[in-house]
């Protein structure tokens, strides 16, 4: 998020801008850890007006801002077993079709044969969306990062915020480990750790941090991932399938299996320690989506932080009580997917410019107005 607000900024002529990172590397939190994944596929229509966006902006990402980011558009799989989730995605996709986005509704024999291993037991109907799919998420912030840096933007690394000026209830600059920096204007871009940010400033931010699992399978002896169908001439090999009821998702990369599966026991925190414990319980629940997974072999596994609000939808735009001090986070698992349009959305805001969008289902001041529309296709 921070790459892409200082890329977007530039483009709108403000490059007297900083962008202060505490690692040693640029999207080393949740950005580098996560499945990598894209989709039109949600049930509000903000969310899924940022996923057209970003979507189409990632679609010409090698040639503006000009990187690479190996996009992969094979599609989202949504598998559904309970009347009451199919039942909500009727209603999506009509949203989601109303706003031109192309969604297929399957039966499941249609959903098994685009995914090559999938048992359907159980299943009652499927979504998927061909525009949908993975792309890599450190080339997409390489790409904004270069490019705002060769128009003028400074970016520092391995410096942490320690602290956020206000004065007279306006933000005045923050202090970090490498000294204090004066600024008019303050994003807190920090993802996962947005909240702590907010606080510096006297501010609740309410973003609260959840681990999540990624875990990487080898096929058993003699076997493959990739013996994918066809679609038309082109092999399907990078489908994403999410079941909704478990949330087990996988997809497959190269020789090897990608997969994970939300903890409803999860409690917030900031520990990335992967919970080998847990695997059996995923392992469990996906054998029965992908038998092939019984045979596996899981090589390794990481953590990382979700960045949850309480109806997962993010935070963009100025913070109620400080003046000059606005957030881009909160985005629930979706923020990597959505930060081209994100990212100019407040730039826009920053350079006084109208963001053509609603905000006000990302307002700062929904939740004390009463006033939250949850995102459903939370996974």
């Amino acid at each position: 998020m921070g790459a892409s607000v200082a890329y977007h900024l530039t483009r709108r002529g403000i490059t007297d801008v900083m962008l202060i990172e505490r690692e040693a590397q640029l999207g080393a939190g949740s950005t580098g850890l996560n499945a990598g994944g894209i989709r039109h596929q949600f049930s509000t229509a903000q969310n899924i007006r940022l996923s057209i966006e970003s979507i189409a902006a990632f679609e010409r990402f090698e040639t503006d801002p000009g990187a690479s980011i190996d996009l992969h558009q094979d599609g989202y799989l949504f598998l559904l077993s309970r009347e009451a989730d199919v039942e909500m995605f009727r209603a999506s996709v009509d949203l989601q079709r109303g706003l031109n986005v192309p969604v297929d509704w399957l039966t499941p024999g249609e959903a098994a044969r685009l995914a090559p291993g999938l048992s359907v037991d159980g299943v009652i109907a499927a979504t998927y969306c061909a525009k949908d799919g993975t792309a890599d998420p450190n080339g997409v912030t390489m790409g904004f990062a270069r490019a705002a840096r060769e128009a003028g933007v400074e970016i520092v690394r391995g410096t942490e915020v320690t602290g956020v000026d206000v004065v007279n209830g306006r933000v005045a600059g923050v202090r970090t480990t490498s000294g204090a920096v004066s600024a008019d204007i303050v994003v807190n871009a920090a993802g996962a750790w947005a909240g702590r940010v907010g606080r510096m400033a006297g501010l609740d931010v309410p973003v609260t941090p959840l681990r999540r699992h990624i875990f990487i399978a080898q096929p058993e002896p003699d076997a493959t991932w990739d013996d994918a169908p066809h679609r038309g001439t082109v092999p399907v090999t990078r489908i994403l399938v999410i079941d909704f009821a478990t949330s087990f998702y996988f997809h497959r990369d190269g020789g090897r299996l990608l997969f994970g599966m939300g903890d409803p026991a999860e409690q917030p925190g900031f520990d990335t320690t992967v919970r080998w414990d847990f695997l059996p319980d995923v392992v469990g629940a996906g054998v029965s989506r992908l038998p092939a997974l019984a045979g596996a072999v899981v090589s390794h596994a990481w953590a990382g932080l979700y960045e949850m609000t309480p109806d997962a939808m993010p935070i963009i735009g100025p913070a109620a009580g400080c003046d000059g001090f606005y957030v881009i986070a909160g985005f629930s698992g979706h923020g990597f997917q959505h930060s081209p349009a994100a990212g100019r959305v407040l730039a826009d805001l920053l350079a006084g410019r109208d963001p053509g969008l609603d905000l006000s289902p990302f307002a700062w001041d929904r939740f004390t107005a009463g006033t939250p529309v949850p995102e459903r296709h939370f996974v």
